[in-house]
């Protein structure tokens, strides 16, 4: 035994020494470089992208609730909402809402991991795309979608953290991550999204991918984040007066399976419901719906502020009260901590009739499920900071309840609808503002593209009361016949993205472009105190660190002394 062991032994060790050829046998299951250097080899990568833009991955760093496309938590760091739910329940970002995180935070980890996936695998579907170049293929059209995608997960990083790491195909080709943030990446955004504007089909091949027209709106984005009016107006005119898109008829179209990838939407997510777990749904918004609310869901979070409720607020003239929409007196009647059976009375003042499709409030029809009868559909108490309202453009429709909507077991909704990164209104809207800072001759396009959007908000169709033959409030709104002159059409644009866009995950990087947010956002902790008793001495001041993210104390000690600290932090 023991000599057969000894021949054995020698045999496999002169095999050794003559070849070690084994060694270079594919793993099962995968795909050498030669076959992803390929138009399928591109696709498939580029596949695992497009996987990525809801924000979720395995070995994801991070609390498991931050990863997630639609911004919804960012929102809970502006004046629009409020974590919701009890304040114990996700204490981490109950801390980052009321201004008392750190870079140790998992939220921001969450963010910073998925969106560096996300860089990762454009790099990997960018690196094979020029290989399959250099071997003579012609995937241009491919490679536009995938800087395309890298654009967008670079734009959601600079924007959240400021100085991020650059991390090209390269670097992601020789696990080169260890990269300084030394500053903005304005300059390579700005190229991958020119690349795409260039390289990609000027009609749309498949929903859920862009075009041309998608990059060059994306674009027009970026470049008015940095506040570069004129360069990102001529952008945004081609795509609205050239470009394939429109408003839908009706706005609560931009929330249902109706309207998912209509002529409005320019990109969006593309989230996918059946009757069980649904993994193809939104997971990252599963904690942002009534609990227990009219279908027994989970768990309470992301409700509306009273300062996003009462900038609905119209005047006789059916127009914001742009000045003093806040003042005390103001406020739209609420409910905070009343029993549903205690006497309250409603709203009786005029209001933007798209409040009621952004918000769910006592007594109105709740997205098709009848009137929302007030604190038991609210898991927050009177004791917590999150107030009286409901979040309704996240949540389905009674008509759509089995079809948009997937459960889990302990009633998380997985949740179907689409989530527009952008939508025409948007771009509208973008426009304008870039219009209106511009001056002069364009504040008669701010006026025309801000018309647009409040005219398909006038026409709509209004939410019922239950008896279906009367609206469920005394709506009433109208276009604007004029800016009186350019300070007032900068007002009046910032104010309708806020109408039309609430609780949609845009309000935070609003507030950051304008430079306004340490302003707009300590008015807010006071004025919320108005409704919800205490809140204000719970909040600690927002200071100007708080324009950006903490870069992720966990990042920092892995990148070998390479990243940096927001100042601040």
């Amino acid at each position: 035994m023991k000599k057969r062991f000894i021949y054995y032994f020698t045999l496999f060790a002169s095999i050794l020494a003559c070849s070690d050829d084994f060694t270079e046998i594919e793993p099962i299951g995968a795909l050498s470089e030669e076959v992803l250097a390929s138009e399928g080899g591109v696709e498939l990568l580029l596949i695992a992208t497009y996987s990525a833009l809801d924000g979720r991955r395995n070995n994801a760093a991070g609390n498991g609730f931050a990863q997630t496309g639609d911004n919804w938590w960012l929102d809970a760091l502006s004046d629009d909402a409020h974590k919701g739910s009890t304040d114990d329940d996700q204490d981490p970002l109950y801390q980052m809402e009321i201004h008392n995180g750190d870079a140790a935070n998992g939220y921001p980890l969450g963010q910073w991991s998925s969106l560096f996936a996300g860089v990762n695998r454009a790099n990997a579907a960018i690196s094979a795309g020029v290989a399959a170049q250099e071997a003579g293929s012609d995937i241009s059209a491919k490679l536009g979608e995938a800087r395309f995608l890298r654009g967008h997960f670079n734009f959601q990083l600079q924007r959240m953290f400021g100085n991020v790491p650059y991390i090209s195909e390269e670097n992601t080709a020789n696990q080169e991550f260890n990269i300084a943030n030394s500053g903005p990446i304005w300059s390579q955004i700005e190229a991958d999204f020119q690349y795409a504007v260039d390289n990609l089909p000027d009609a749309r091949v498949q929903a859920g991918r862009p075009e041309s027209w998608t990059a060059k709106a994306y674009l027009g984005k970026v470049l008015l984040q940095q506040n570069k009016w004129a360069p990102a107006l001529t952008l945004l005119k081609d795509v609205i007066e050239n470009g394939p898109f429109s408003l839908n008829a009706e706005f609560l179209d931009n929330f249902n399976a109706a309207g998912e990838n209509s002529a409005e939407s320019l990109f969006a997510i593309q989230f996918l419901a059946d009757k069980a777990q649904s993994p193809n749904g939104n997971i990252g918004g599963v904690l942002n719906f009534p609990n227990p609310g009219p279908f027994g869901s989970c768990c309470g979070f992301y409700q509306p502020s009273q300062d996003l409720v009462n900038a609905f607020r119209t005047d006789a003239n059916g127009l914001p009260l742009l000045d003093d929409f806040n003042a005390p007196g103001n406020d739209v009647a609420n409910d905070f901590g009343m029993p549903d059976d205690d006497p309250f009375t409603p709203e009786a003042g005029t209001l933007d009739p798209r409040l009621d499709y952004t918000v769910g409030r006592r007594g109105i029809d709740y997205n098709g499920y009848g009137p929302m009868p007030g604190q038991s559909w609210i898991r927050a108490q009177a004791v917590h900071i999150s107030g009286p309202y409901l979040p309704a453009k996240n949540v389905y429709q009674a008509s759509e309840q089995g079809i948009q909507q997937g459960t889990g077991g302990w009633g998380q909704q997985h949740s179907g609808i689409n989530y527009n990164v952008m939508r025409f209104a948007d771009v509208l809207l973008m426009g304008a503002e870039a219009a209106a800072e511009v001056g002069g001759a364009e504040l008669a396009n701010a006026l025309t593209w801000v018309n647009m959007v409040r005219n398909r908000a006038k026409n709509t169709t209004y939410v019922m009361n239950e008896a279906g033959d009367a609206p469920a409030a005394n709506y009433l709104i109208e276009p604007y016949d004029d800016f009186a002159d350019q300070a007032t059409a900068i007002k009046a644009v910032r104010h309708e993205r806020r109408l039309e866009l609430g609780m949609e995950g845009h309000r935070l990087f609003d507030l950051r472009r304008w430079g306004n947010a340490e302003e707009i956002m300590n008015a807010y902790i006071q004025n919320e105190g108005r409704t919800i008793p205490g809140v204000s001495a719970r909040f600690l001041p927002y200071t100007s660190k708080h324009d950006l993210l903490p870069i992720p104390i966990s990042a920092i000690d892995v990148s070998a002394g390479a990243l940096t600290q927001n100042p601040g932090w």
